[in-house]
Protein backbone atom coordinates (compact mmCIF):
# COMPACT_ATOMS: atom_id res chain seq x y z
CA UNK A 1 0.00 0.00 0.00
CA UNK A 2 1.43 2.96 -1.05
CA UNK A 3 2.31 5.24 1.96
CA UNK A 4 -0.43 8.33 1.18
CA UNK A 5 -3.01 5.15 1.45
CA UNK A 6 -1.53 4.40 4.54
CA UNK A 7 -1.68 7.94 5.87
CA UNK A 8 -5.55 8.46 4.66
CA UNK A 9 -6.53 4.71 6.18
CA UNK A 10 -4.50 5.55 9.64
CA UNK A 11 -6.09 9.49 9.82
CA UNK A 12 -9.71 7.58 8.94
CA UNK A 13 -9.19 5.20 11.70
CA UNK A 14 -8.26 7.55 14.48
CA UNK A 15 -11.25 9.37 13.76
CA UNK A 16 -13.18 6.76 14.16
CA UNK A 17 -11.72 5.73 17.53
CA UNK A 18 -12.54 9.23 18.67
CA UNK A 19 -16.54 8.99 17.49
CA UNK A 20 -18.04 5.90 15.72
CA UNK A 21 -20.16 8.20 13.94
CA UNK A 22 -16.81 9.71 11.72
CA UNK A 23 -17.45 6.78 10.20
CA UNK A 24 -21.07 7.28 8.80
CA UNK A 25 -21.01 8.92 5.88
CA UNK A 26 -24.50 9.96 6.40
CA UNK A 27 -24.30 11.43 9.74
CA UNK A 28 -20.72 13.37 8.25
CA UNK A 29 -23.01 14.57 5.03
CA UNK A 30 -25.85 16.16 7.58
CA UNK A 31 -23.28 17.54 9.77
CA UNK A 32 -21.22 19.08 6.93
CA UNK A 33 -24.99 20.45 5.82
CA UNK A 34 -25.90 21.84 9.23
CA UNK A 35 -22.52 23.61 9.63
CA UNK A 36 -22.79 24.91 5.73
CA UNK A 37 -26.08 26.25 6.55
CA UNK A 38 -25.29 28.19 9.64
CA UNK A 39 -22.12 29.91 7.95
CA UNK A 40 -24.52 30.85 4.68
CA UNK A 41 -26.94 32.53 7.33
CA UNK A 42 -23.93 34.50 8.90
CA UNK A 43 -22.66 35.39 6.11
CA UNK A 44 -25.89 36.77 4.47
CA UNK A 45 -27.17 38.03 7.49
CA UNK A 46 -29.85 41.26 6.84
CA UNK A 47 -31.19 39.43 3.48
CA UNK A 48 -33.28 37.32 5.12
CA UNK A 49 -32.65 34.70 2.58
CA UNK A 50 -32.45 30.91 2.89
CA UNK A 51 -29.87 28.21 1.57
CA UNK A 52 -32.95 27.14 -0.29
CA UNK A 53 -34.50 30.50 -1.23
CA UNK A 54 -31.49 31.54 -2.81
CA UNK A 55 -30.95 27.85 -4.72
CA UNK A 56 -34.51 28.73 -5.90
CA UNK A 57 -33.98 32.13 -7.45
CA UNK A 58 -30.24 30.75 -8.57
CA UNK A 59 -32.22 28.68 -11.19
CA UNK A 60 -34.65 31.20 -12.29
CA UNK A 61 -31.89 33.64 -12.68
CA UNK A 62 -29.72 31.12 -15.03
CA UNK A 63 -32.68 29.34 -16.94
CA UNK A 64 -35.10 32.32 -16.33
CA UNK A 65 -39.15 31.57 -16.76
CA UNK A 66 -39.94 27.63 -15.23
CA UNK A 67 -43.37 26.20 -14.19
CA UNK A 68 -42.66 25.49 -10.25
CA UNK A 69 -43.22 21.60 -11.04
CA UNK A 70 -39.55 22.02 -13.19
CA UNK A 71 -38.11 24.44 -10.67
CA UNK A 72 -38.45 21.79 -7.88
CA UNK A 73 -36.77 19.35 -10.34
CA UNK A 74 -33.94 22.33 -11.01
CA UNK A 75 -33.25 22.32 -7.42
CA UNK A 76 -34.07 18.55 -6.41
CA UNK A 77 -36.47 19.91 -4.04
CA UNK A 78 -40.35 18.52 -3.50
CA UNK A 79 -42.81 20.43 -5.10
CA UNK A 80 -44.63 21.21 -1.95
CA UNK A 81 -41.47 22.77 -0.84
CA UNK A 82 -41.35 24.85 -4.15
CA UNK A 83 -45.34 25.72 -3.01
CA UNK A 84 -44.47 27.00 0.35
CA UNK A 85 -41.16 29.02 -0.64
CA UNK A 86 -42.77 30.86 -3.64
CA UNK A 87 -45.22 32.82 -2.32
CA UNK A 88 -43.19 33.84 0.67
CA UNK A 89 -40.51 35.22 -2.22
CA UNK A 90 -43.17 36.80 -4.31
CA UNK A 91 -44.70 38.68 -0.93
CA UNK A 92 -41.36 40.13 -1.33
CA UNK A 93 -41.52 40.66 -4.73
CA UNK A 94 -38.22 39.26 -5.49
CA UNK A 95 -40.41 37.07 -7.49
CA UNK A 96 -43.64 37.21 -10.02
CA UNK A 97 -45.96 34.25 -10.72
CA UNK A 98 -48.58 33.89 -13.34
CA UNK A 99 -50.48 31.27 -15.14
CA UNK A 100 -49.68 29.85 -18.31
CA UNK A 101 -51.23 30.79 -20.96
CA UNK A 102 -51.36 27.36 -22.59
CA UNK A 103 -52.35 25.67 -19.32
CA UNK A 104 -54.23 27.70 -16.34
CA UNK A 105 -53.34 24.77 -14.31
CA UNK A 106 -49.91 25.41 -14.51
CA UNK A 107 -47.90 28.19 -12.57
CA UNK A 108 -45.07 29.68 -14.32
CA UNK A 109 -42.36 31.52 -11.84
CA UNK A 110 -39.92 34.46 -12.96
CA UNK A 111 -37.36 36.59 -11.20
CA UNK A 112 -37.75 40.24 -10.75
CA UNK A 113 -35.44 42.53 -10.97
CA UNK A 114 -35.61 43.34 -7.63
CA UNK A 115 -34.44 39.64 -6.95
CA UNK A 116 -31.57 39.32 -9.43
CA UNK A 117 -30.60 43.08 -7.61
CA UNK A 118 -30.70 40.66 -4.47
CA UNK A 119 -28.79 37.81 -6.08
CA UNK A 120 -25.95 40.26 -7.05
CA UNK A 121 -25.30 42.09 -3.75
CA UNK A 122 -25.53 38.57 -1.88
CA UNK A 123 -23.07 36.86 -4.52
CA UNK A 124 -20.14 37.69 -2.35
CA UNK A 125 -21.18 36.53 0.66
CA UNK A 126 -22.67 33.58 -0.29
CA UNK A 127 -19.26 32.85 -1.85
CA UNK A 128 -17.61 33.05 1.34
CA UNK A 129 -19.61 30.84 2.66
CA UNK A 130 -19.49 28.36 0.04
CA UNK A 131 -15.72 28.91 0.74
CA UNK A 132 -15.57 28.77 4.68
CA UNK A 133 -17.33 25.00 4.32
CA UNK A 134 -14.26 23.70 2.69
CA UNK A 135 -11.52 25.88 3.13
CA UNK A 136 -10.00 23.71 5.46
CA UNK A 137 -8.80 21.30 2.46
CA UNK A 138 -5.96 22.20 0.41
CA UNK A 139 -6.96 22.99 -3.05
CA UNK A 140 -6.13 20.17 -4.86
CA UNK A 141 -8.11 18.58 -1.84
CA UNK A 142 -11.11 20.97 -2.17
CA UNK A 143 -11.28 20.16 -5.77
CA UNK A 144 -11.15 16.61 -5.57
CA UNK A 145 -13.92 16.83 -2.55
CA UNK A 146 -16.26 18.72 -4.37
CA UNK A 147 -15.79 16.06 -7.88
CA UNK A 148 -16.77 13.24 -5.89
CA UNK A 149 -19.56 15.04 -3.58
CA UNK A 150 -20.45 15.71 -7.71
CA UNK A 151 -20.04 11.87 -8.12
CA UNK A 152 -22.04 10.56 -5.27
CA UNK A 153 -24.89 12.90 -6.20
CA UNK A 154 -25.20 12.43 -9.89
CA UNK A 155 -24.98 8.06 -8.96
CA UNK A 156 -27.75 8.20 -6.85
CA UNK A 157 -29.20 10.94 -7.80
CA UNK A 158 -32.39 8.30 -8.90
CA UNK A 159 -32.82 7.53 -5.16
CA UNK A 160 -35.79 8.72 -2.88
CA UNK A 161 -38.53 10.98 -4.34
CA UNK A 162 -36.72 14.26 -5.20
CA UNK A 163 -35.13 14.17 -8.35
CA UNK A 164 -32.44 16.76 -9.44
CA UNK A 165 -32.45 17.96 -13.08
CA UNK A 166 -29.03 16.72 -14.06
CA UNK A 167 -27.54 18.71 -17.12
CA UNK A 168 -25.75 16.65 -19.39
CA UNK A 169 -22.07 16.63 -19.57
CA UNK A 170 -19.92 17.08 -22.26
Amino acid sequence: MPRSTRSVRARLLAARRRSPLLGRPGFLIRRLHQLHSALFLEETRGFDITPVQYSLMTALAVRGELEQNTLALEIGLERTSVAEVVPRLQRRGLLARRRSADDGRVKLVRLTRKGSALLLRMAAKVRRAHDRTVDQLAGPERDLFLLQLIELVEANNHVGSVRFRLPRGS
